[in-house]
């Protein structure tokens, strides 16, 4: 679980940043969005991979 845990951690971090572009037109925060949900990909993609390896294993 603490993989999950992990995942709503980041999505939380994410939220003031998501605000102050969507609502403030900040660009900067924009980037921060960016770049989070790009690790949040990474992050997905690396227990799909240990999802498949245990239900394979």
């Amino acid at each position: 679980m603490s993989r999950f845990s992990e995942l709503k951690d980041l999505v939380d971090s994410l939220e003031a940043d998501f605000d102050k572009f969507y609502d403030k037109g900040n660009n900067a925060a924009g980037t921060r969005v960016r770049k989070g949900m790009q690790e949040l990909k990474n992050v997905a993609q690396e227990i799909r991979i240990e999802v498949q390896n245990k239900k394979n294993g």
